[in-house]
């Protein structure tokens, strides 16, 4: 499967950005199993393909966005998508939800990105295209080092580093330019206001105030974090 069958299959065009990406191998993370981890990861670890060090973000390969785009247009999935929205899987979540081009939310050029929920009726709007996804993915990485599982400071600025070394031909020069500034930055603990009254605390290299901040700045968009029903069933 390529992704011109893709395209053809589902009767739209890739971001020019994705196809680059596919191009230079940023997409090429093998075949998932029980080795992948032990046997795949630590050759990708270097020059990371896309997004690899991102939280709770586990690419697709061509086979698997291919497989996942039918599964989505079944009208025996149990999900039941309204056939009057396309979306065309890239990514998924460890509990199964996708990250997906929301086609049929083209507006003005723009392939809005969306995490469409596996387990209740609801797609949420996350940036207005990819390279904007891509920006924000990254800062997040950067706002949340990876301390249950023990990941050192010195081995959360190498993840950084090398991220930014495969990924910052993607973004645009303002985009690129405030990643390196952070990653130049003194690491920080600072504590997250949950509802409730509750916190939690975080380690990073920027607080989540700062990055709603940048996001606003640098990736505005009036749709972020808003959701709509998918399923028009039941």
């Amino acid at each position: 499967m390529t992704l011109s069958e893709i395209e053809q299959q589902h009767g739209f065009t890739y971001p020019p950005l994705y196809r680059q990406l596919e191009c230079d191998g940023m997409l090429a993370v093998g075949e998932y199993g029980p080795d992948w981890y032990k046997l795949v990861y630590p050759t990708l670890q270097d020059k990371p393909t896309l997004l690899l060090h991102a939280d709770d973000f586990e690419l697709l390969n061509i086979k698997a966005v291919a497989d996942a785009a039918e599964t989505l247009l079944d009208p025996h999935d149990y999900r039941q998508i309204d056939p009057a929205l396309r979306f065309i899987p890239f990514a998924q979540t460890g509990a199964g939800d996708h990250y997906c081009f929301f086609v049929s939310g083209q507006h003005d050029g723009e392939m809005p990105i969306v995490l469409l929920w596996h387990d209740q009726n609801e797609a949420r709007y996350l940036a207005k295209n990819l390279q904007d996804f891509l920006f924000h993915m990254l800062l997040i990485s950067m706002a949340d080092q990876d301390t249950y599982n023990a990941v050192s400071d010195d081995e959360f600025r190498e993840q950084l580093a090398n991220t930014l070394g495969t990924h910052t031909r993607y973004l645009t020069a303002r985009q690129a330019d405030v990643l390196h500034t952070l990653l130049a930055r003194d690491i920080t603990d600072y504590e997250v206001v949950l509802p409730k009254g509750r916190k939690a605390a975080h380690r990073g290299l920027l607080t989540d105030i700062e990055l709603a901040s940048l996001r606003k700045e640098f990736i505005p968009y009036e749709k972020f974090d808003s959701g709509f029903a998918y399923s028009t069933a039941g």
